[in-house]
């Protein structure tokens, strides 16, 4: 079964007050998942990747052989993806672990970029992590 995940982080300053939000959908668009939390004061990047990091954690126990993550983080997909370099050591540390959980999912992982509009859903419960005050480990 594939499932259709979305992921966003939010920050309130860059660096500033920073929340994460996902959901997951099934095939009809059913909601499999969701969570969202404030994960303390970092830069939006951060919050991108600690977003998607809680994504994968959470995943590995849905059923699934693949799975299609939707980001409007521009930065983040290429990064991920190999098209762009990580230059930064904060970002890259989190890219690195990435990796290692990607290195041991049992399906298929695809990342992609959407426009912001395509991602409300994941940004609503981003918001919501960062007013919520409710912390939420990556």
């Amino acid at each position: 079964m594939t499932l259709h995940a979305f992921t966003d982080g939010a920050s309130r300053g860059n660096p500033g007050e920073s929340g994460i939000g996902l959901i997951v959908k099934d095939e009809r668009g059913n909601v499999v998942a969701s969570a969202h939390g404030h994960i303390g004061v970092t830069t939006n990047n951060v919050a991108e990747y600690v977003a998607l990091l809680a994504l994968l954690k959470r995943a590995r126990t849905l059923p699934c052989s693949r799975l299609v993550v939707h980001s409007d983080s521009e930065l983040m997909v290429r990064q991920v993806n190999g098209q762009y370099k990580v230059k930064d050591p904060e970002l890259r540390e989190y890219y690195r672990k990435v990796g290692r959980l990607l290195a041991r999912i049992p399906f298929v992982f695809e990342l992609k970029y959407v426009p912001r509009e395509q991602n409300r859903e994941a940004d609503r419960l981003a918001n919501a992590g960062i007013e919520s005050g409710k912390r939420i480990a990556p």
